[in-house]
């Protein structure tokens, strides 16, 4: 297998832990919020939008990447 074929699996993997990490993040979000921080979970939501803008395209071009030719 060469570089060129690991490269979408590996985007694909990488994109697999950014969205875990982002379910664990929103997790921590709500029991942040549950306890009287809203502001800080206001700021972490914010943070997290980018990943959500991000995710359309992501899946994309992962698609594009992974079809074979």
């Amino acid at each position: 297998m060469t570089n060129s074929d690991l490269l979408p699996s590996l985007l694909f993997k990488i994109n697999q832990n950014q969205l875990a990490l982002e379910a664990a993040i929103m997790e921590l979000t709500l029991w942040v919020e549950r306890r009287g921080s809203g502001d800080v979970a206001e700021n972490v939501r914010g943070a997290l939008q980018a990943i959500s803008r991000n995710e359309e395209f992501i899946n994309m071009t992962l698609s594009v990447l992974m079809t074979p030719e």
